[in-house]
């Protein structure tokens, strides 16, 4: 499997390589004493948390010192593979459970990720303001715009708009249509070629 991310993002370092290829046994042990990845996903780590977390490093590379908030990290995704590959860039992962928070913060701390924040709260009680917000479809799109609304700088440094970015699957076409002056849609099959990414998509929204 670190054969496939050298594959798609050659320009990992060695340090990264072994940081993600850690993930595996960490995520193994945390799940057999605390249970927060399907037994069937945890046999797909790698295709299905890992590598569809690093479909947003596709689509956008957040420039050193932008802060990032993870919404509903669950055991850390798409947190903590992002916070690997963008070591400058500072994360904090948030989750209303807090035996899913303690496994991120575990996870962080055996790979001395000092670029990862990780807090048991819900978006509703975030005070502070970020460039982007990332999440994997914890809620309907519509419903996510409202929870996060105030959270996002109005002013940017990075390539996109400061905005959110959230992995979905599946038809939201009617979820999207409300916003789509605002939003694009990165099929993450024209990034990886596995067939779970055939029906998963990044969206891409920022508030004109």
């Amino acid at each position: 499997m670190i054969e496939l991310l050298r594959n798609y993002f050659p320009e990992l370092t060695e340090k990264q390589l072994q940081h993600y290829s850690a993930l595996g046994d960490l995520y193994n042990e945390w799940n057999e004493k605390i249970n927060v990845i399907s037994r069937k996903d945890i046999d797909s780590l790698y295709i299905r948390h890992v590598l569809h977390s690093l479909a947003i490093a596709k689509v956008i590379r957040f420039k050193n010192g932008s802060k990032i908030m993870d919404v509903g990290t669950g055991g850390g995704f798409p947190g903590i593979p992002l916070a690997i590959m963008f070591p400058e860039v500072d994360f904090m992962l948030i989750d209303s459970i807090g035996k899913k928070i303690k496994v991120v913060k575990e996870i962080s701390a055996a790979l001395d990720l000092k670029n990862v924040t990780a807090i048991q709260t819900r978006v509703e009680d975030i005070k502070t303001q970020f460039d982007f917000i990332v999440s994997r479809a914890v809620t309907a799109f519509p419903d996510f715009v409202k929870l996060i609304a105030g959270k996002i700088k109005p002013n940017g440094k990075n390539s996109l708009a400061n905005g959110l970015f959230y992995l979905k699957g599946g038809d939201f076409e009617e979820e999207i249509k409300p916003f789509k002056n605002d939003i694009t849609v990165f099929p993450i099959s024209d990034f990886f070629q596995e067939d779970f990414f055939e029906t998963k998509s990044v969206i891409y929204y920022h508030s004109s």
